[in-house]
């Protein structure tokens, strides 16, 4: 059953979550990376289980880095090594932790834009400088912009990874992911993995840990199973990187949420049909906005990626500026992400959300076109 096609207008418009809360009703939302499912059964029953049982307490015990190791071996032929994990209460605070753990505390962090808006958000707020390498035409990694940014930013600098990226859905190759290593070792540069999309791509994933022993990584079921409200992850350390993962802070593994645990690990176990389903019904939501974009916007450029339910939509033909977005949601009540917010790279660019149902797809598309 198609886990995109369960839920009417009416009764997500019932959520309080940010997606439907944070504009007017009149909006319809397509931006947030929620997505309009219900749980996968064998998600909602380890929370009521949990919640029947008074099982609310901290978490403890290894079971969500085995669920994730065994996912990995099934789906990617590569396992972490559970003595090299250590959960956090979610990517983007891992992240932040990781970098503590591998640089000083004003250690310039590279990314690829244009990139998830919190990036620069926490990178600033730790007040570290962003180092930007933007992704060549095709969304792919520029290797000679990427290593001129390393040589910027210095011995001792961080490379915040996107894998698969975001917004663009780019699934970086082995060989690409080997070459950033390479580069990386050369110039001194620790790499950190945001790699939280990894469950969601229906091309070959490769986990950056399988080509670089000394890198560090940030997992979840978070994405893959609409599991933003219950927060938890994994942070993933390389052989080389093992020490420096065992030097983070115990109370760090109090941060994240018990129940969300038992959710997550539930995902990874139980739920890989349910994931099989969405991920077919992700694929026909790609064609259905590429035919929608044809029909109702041709000049919008669109190029369907495999490696997130988030649609990257080059709107610049249209002639409503940097950011239209803002005419999307003035004009047609739709709102999408505006790619100002993604970095350089993001100019006439909207982030458009495609877990959803096609009816969903297919009233936004028609408003944006109506609001031209």
């Amino acid at each position: 059953m198609n886990p995109l096609r369960q839920l009417t207008l009416d009764q997500l418009r019932q959520r309080t979550s940010m997606k439907w809360r944070y504009y007017p009703e009149d909006v319809l939302p397509v931006w947030v990376a929620e997505m309009d499912v219900h749980l996968a059964e064998p998600v909602a029953k380890a929370i009521t289980d949990a919640v029947a049982r008074g099982d609310t307490g901290y978490p403890a015990g290894t079971a969500y880095a085995e669920a994730l190791a065994e996912f990995a071996k099934k789906r990617w032929d590569w396992a972490p090594a559970v003595e090299r994990t250590a959960i956090v209460p979610d990517v983007m605070l891992g992240v932040v932790e990781m970098f503590r753990l591998v640089s000083h505390r004003d250690a310039p962090v590279v990314v690829n834009c244009p990139v998830y808006p919190p990036f620069y958000q926490f990178i600033e707020s730790l007040g570290r400088t962003v180092v930007e390498a933007p992704l060549d035409e095709t969304f792919r990694i520029d290797f000679d912009i990427l290593e001129n940014a390393f040589a910027r930013a210095g011995k001792g600098a961080v490379y915040l990874l996107c894998n698969p990226h975001n917004p663009t859905g780019t699934v970086h190759t082995e060989a690409e992911l080997a070459q950033v290593a390479q580069l990386a070792r050369r110039h001194g540069v620790r790499v950190v993995a945001d790699e939280i999309h990894a469950p969601l791509t229906t091309a070959k994933f490769v986990p950056y840990l399988s080509v670089a022993d000394d890198g560090l990584s940030l997992m979840s079921a978070s994405k893959a199973w609409n599991l933003a409200g219950l927060k938890a992850a994994l942070a993933i350390a390389g052989p080389d990187a093992a020490d420096d993962l065992a030097k983070l802070p115990e109370e760090v593994s109090h941060g994240p949420s018990h129940v969300g645990i038992l959710a997550h690990t539930a995902a990874f176990n139980h739920a890989g049909d349910w994931l099989d389903a969405l991920l077919e019904a992700l694929d026909e939501n790609r064609r259905l906005l590429q035919d929608l974009l044809a029909e109702e916007l041709p000049s919008v450029r669109y190029r369907p990626a495999p490696g997130t339910y988030l649609a990257w939509l080059d709107c610049r033909e249209l002639g409503l500026g940097d950011r239209p977005a803002k005419t999307f949601l003035d004009r047609g009540r739709v709102a999408v992400n505006c790619g100002t917010t993604f970095g350089t790279g993001g100019n006439g660019f909207v982030r458009m959300n495609l877990a959803t149902s096609p009816e969903i797809i297919t009233e936004a598309v028609r408003r944006m076109a109506a609001s031209r």
